[in-house]
C-alpha cells in the first residue's frame, strides 16, 4: 500500500508541476476539467448512482456546466460563485467539527449531493483557472496553493502521529486529531512566510499568514466532507484510479475547499493593498 502510494506520488507530482507551470491556461483548463470529470463520476457513485447510462448523463451535465462557466457566465458573476462556495465551506467545516451524531448509511439516491457535488467541483475548477489566469504570477500562485495543501497534509500527518490524542471530528473522521490540525496550521505559517518572501502577492506577512490559515482550515473541512460522504456510502475510497491513493476525490477533497477561498482571499488582499 505504502509502496504504491509513493510510486503514484512520484509519477504524478512532476506531471502536476509541469502542467501548472508550463501549460497555457486554455490547455490547463481542459486538463483539470478532464480530471474533475472523473471526480464527478465518483461523486455520482457516492450519491448512489450506479447505472452506466445515469453516470454518463451526469458526466455530460457536468461537462456542460464547465462549458457554461467558461463561455457563457459573465466575468463579474464568477466571484459571486466563488463566494457561494466560500460560505458553503465555512459552514460545512464548522458543522463537521461539531458533529457528534452517528453516521448511518444512506442507500437511496441522493439528488442533493449530486447537485451540491457538481457545483462544488465546477467552482473549484473555476477558482483554479482564475488563479492560473490572474497575472504573469498566476501559474506560480496555483503551484503555491498545491504546495500549501501538501505541506499542511504532511504537517497534520506527522504532528498527529507524534502527539495526536484528542480527536478533531471523532464521528466523521476518527483518524484526525487536534494535534494534526495544529501541525497543518504550522505548515501554513511556513508557506505564508515563503509566499511573502517570494513577493508574488502585494500583501503584508500577517495578512498572508491569516489567509493561509483560513485556507488550511477549510481544506480540512473539504477532507471531512468527503469522509462523511464515504461513510454514508459505506466505502473506504471514492475510487480506485490512483493506486495507493484511492480515487480522484480522495486526492482533491482538500483542494475543492481551498481553491475558492484562496482565490477570493487573494482578490481581497489585492483590493486592500
Amino acid at each position: 500500500m505504502l509502496r504504491n502510494r509513493i510510486i503514484t506520488a512520484l509519477l504524478l507530482i512532476p506531471l502536476v508541476v509541469a502542467a501548472v507551470l508550463w501549460l497555457p491556461s486554455t490547455w490547463f483548463a481542459l486538463l483539470i476539467g478532464a480530471f474533475l470529470l472523473l471526480g464527478s463520476k465518483e461523486m455520482a457513485q457516492l450519491s448512489n448512482v450506479n447505472s452506466p447510462l445515469a453516470l454518463l448523463l451526469y458526466a455530460a451535465v457536468f461537462s456542460a456546466m464547465l462549458a457554461t462557466i467558461y463561455f457563457v457566465v459573465p466575468v463579474e458573476w464568477k466571484p459571486l460563485l466563488q463566494l457561494l462556495a466560500v460560505a458553503w465551506w465555512l459552514l460545512i467545516t464548522l458543522y463537521l467539527l461539531m458533529r457528534r451524531k452517528s453516521i448511518e448509511a444512506v442507500p437511496a439516491l441522493r439528488p442533493g449531493i449530486l447537485l451540491i457535488g457538481g457545483v462544488i467541483l465546477a467552482i473549484a475548477w473555476l477558482s483554479v483557472l482564475d488563479l492560473h489566469q490572474k497575472s504573469a504570477n498566476g501559474p506560480a500562485l496555483v503551484m503555491f496553493m498545491f504546495v500549501l495543501i501538501w505541506v499542511a497534509d504532511s504537517g497534520a500527518y506527522f504532528a498527529g502521529r507524534a502527539w495526536g490524542k484528542a480527536k478533531l471530528s471523532p464521528v466523521v473522521s476518527p483518524g484526525k486529531t487536534w494535534a494534526g490540525a495544529m501541525g497543518a496550521m504550522a505548515g501554513a505559517v511556513v508557506c505564508a512566510s515563503g509566499l511573502w518572501w517570494l513577493g508574488l502577492v502585494s500583501a503584508s506577512l500577517l495578512s498572508l499568514i491569516l489567509l493561509c490559515l483560513l485556507v488550511t482550515a477549510v481544506s480540512i473541512g473539504g477532507d471531512l466532507w468527503e469522509s462523511l460522504l464515504k461513510r454514508q456510502a459505506e466505502v473506504k475510497d471514492s475510487g480506485t484510479l490512483l493506486p495507493g491513493h484511492g480515487g480522484v476525490l480522495d486526492r482533491v477533497d482538500s483542494l475543492l475547499a481551498a481553491a475558492p477561498v484562496f482565490a477570493i482571499g487573494l482578490d481581497v488582499l489585492e483590493a486592500l493593498a
